[in-house]
């Protein structure tokens, strides 16, 4: 009787397990489009964005085709990209994401913030010699504004930054913590008769954010928390934190607000359970506008 139930319950975990496989290979190429509006006395004109973050080399098709014609479908006035478009794991390939890019530029403009792996491509120069250089090279020769630390802007009354965080903001259990006079020394002080929005990869400085006076906040990094656990949220960030509050979604502090997205891509550790891959649309409106 023993070896029998013994027999059963491994079957039934063999099987749960091929499941949850299954499952994860579905979602990870499932596109999740979802909308938020931010209503703001900052613009005159309302303003449509999406942002795209933690593409990691995945396709969805060839030549991303899928995720092309979802941003179409939304027909947005910019792209922001949030960094980590590539995976830098000893070797990187820019292709997936140049041949994506060549493509959006074509209809809209194109903003870039970097993410760990970009920045780790720049730093390990010993890795990935010149690789960083060129990649940015080709960015900028699309047309797109690469924000390695510095603003640019859209429309008259819409101010972008982009910031890098150094190595030990990544860092495993504990990362360092970021005030909002370091971020000033980096970038500056905000626009403050523009609406701001800021790209900064990891989610984990909400404070020093709204602290420095971004209006938004877009960022990623965090994978949606890989699994994610109804009421409880994602399982695990990739700095291995657990049921962090921060792993997914749309954050408000007074006016200033943090959007993280889930990411499109996955590395290392590919599950996503729970956790369909998110191509996040912003909506600009006037707050007076959007009474109407």
């Amino acid at each position: 009787m023993r070896k029998e139930r013994f027999i059963g319950a491994a079957c039934f975990t063999a099987l749960a397990g091929v499941g949850l496989f299954l499952r994860s290979r579905y979602e990870r190429e499932q596109i999740s489009v979802e909308p938020v509006v931010i209503e703001t006395d900052k613009i005159g004109k309302k303003c449509t964005m999406v942002f795209l973050s933690d593409l990691h080399d995945h396709q969805f098709g060839a030549g991303n085709r899928r995720l092309i014609k979802a941003i179409h479908q939304v027909n947005p006035d910019l792209v922001l990209i949030g960094g980590d478009m590539m995976v830098t794991r000893g070797k990187a390939d820019t292709t997936v994401s140049l041949n994506l890019i060549r493509e959006l530029v074509k209809r809209y403009p194109v903003y870039y913030g970097n993410g760990n792996h970009e920045t780790r491509m720049r730093r390990e120069r010993h890795i990935y010699g010149r690789q960083y250089q060129e990649y940015v090279k080709q960015l900028q020769r699309l047309g797109v504004m690469v924000l390695s630390d510095r603003t640019e802007y859209f429309r008259s009354d819409i101010a972008i930054t982009g910031m890098d965080l150094e190595e030990r903001f990544y860092r495993n259990f504990k990362p360092n913590h970021l005030h909002a006079e370091e971020i000033t020394e980096k970038i500056g002080t905000p626009e403050q008769n523009r609406f701001h929005i800021l790209l900064s990869h990891s989610p984990l400085y909400f404070d020093a954010y709204k602290k420095w006076g971004a209006d938004l906040t877009l960022t990623g990094h965090f994978h949606g928390g890989t699994i994610r656990i109804p009421f409880l949220g994602g399982l695990m960030t990739p700095q291995f934190q657990f049921f962090l509050p921060w792993c997914a979604g749309t954050f408000h502090k007074g006016d200033s607000h943090m959007i993280v997205s889930r990411g499109l891509g996955t590395h290392s550790v590919n599950i996503r359970l729970n956790n369909k891959p998110q191509l996040v649309v912003v909506k600009l409106r006037g707050k007076s506008s959007a009474k109407l």
